[in-house]
């Protein structure tokens, strides 16, 4: 059964369109009417918190300084755990193209830091009169790499909240983990904000919220784990059933007639037209 207002979540930006977390990215989800942003943090060397997908330039969209090539040999040496922000900058993530993405525009772009982000959605929401967005913000950690590729769970978590603090946004603020420890340490610190946890292979959903330990807000499993039992299990619960990453047209409209509450896309654009034309083809 469709849901009311569903919650159309831009993965990456719009990672099918354009370059995955950055700015231009971001501002093109905005343009096609997403109701949240999705995003990928990890913490530099000097303690910023940047947005990026990995810990490290990964071989499909990164270009080091002065065209240094990265490739799938090299990429983990390119570790953003080991560089200050300014060095993080000098790197390139929109020019090369992306071998799944063949319609992603190029451009140069950069990692932005989640700052960077947050000052320029606010302000082009704000001159363009358009509707307040969301910020699921996904903290990137494995315990295993901890002091390798990101510090530990609390020096992360204070890092992400720190940046946070400085906005009146609490509110319309996701944070998103696989990691159990990581969001049992947001919800102790900050137990207001809301916490989508995300499963990638495990369908067995009440195991998943017993090993948490609490209910979260938001149920975020690979779209594939999708079925009715599941969808009756989180309205039960109270929670959000949010599905990731959901790109074509079939997939997207038989999980939306499932009932969850929203999707997550690379083709944010896709998943509201497919949206709007079941909302009319019911009444």
């Amino acid at each position: 059964m469709l849901v009311h207002n569903l919650d159309i979540q831009g993965h990456r930006g719009c990672r099918g369109l354009m370059p995955e977390n950055t700015i231009p990215g971001f501002i093109r989800a905005l343009r096609s009417g997403v109701t949240t942003l999705e995003m990928d943090v990890i913490i530099a060397a000097d303690h910023n918190v940047v947005v990026s997908h990995d810990p490290y330039f990964h071989h499909h969209i990164a270009t080091g300084p002065n065209g240094l090539e990265i490739n799938e040999e090299n990429m983990l040496s390119h570790n953003m755990y080991l560089m200050d922000y300014s060095t993080i900058a000098s790197y390139d993530v929109g020019l090369k193209p992306h071998p799944n993405f063949p319609i992603q525009r190029k451009m140069p772009a950069t990692k932005p830091m989640l700052s960077m982000v947050i000052d320029t959605v606010e302000a082009f929401l704000e001159t363009n009169n358009l509707p307040k967005v969301q910020y699921s913000i996904e903290l990137k950690r494995k315990s295993k790499y901890d002091n390798q590729f990101h510090p530990d769970g609390d020096t992360f978590v204070n890092d992400v909240l720190g940046v946070l603090s400085k906005y009146d946004i609490q509110d319309r603020i996701i944070l998103q983990c696989f990691d159990i420890e990581t969001l049992q340490i947001i919800r102790e610190k900050k137990p207001d904000i809301k916490l989508a946890y995300l499963i990638e292979t495990s369908n067995d959903f009440t195991k998943n919220i017993d090993s948490l330990g609490f209910i979260p807000e938001i149920y975020s499993p690979a779209f594939k784990l999708i079925d009715t039992q599941l969808v009756e299990y989180c309205n039960e619960q109270g929670m959000k059933l949010i599905p990731w990453t959901i790109n074509e047209v079939s997939d997207l409209e038989r999980i939306m007639l499932l009932g969850v509450h929203g999707v997550i896309s690379d083709y944010p654009d896709r998943a509201i037209e497919i949206y709007e034309g079941l909302q009319l083809s019911q009444g």
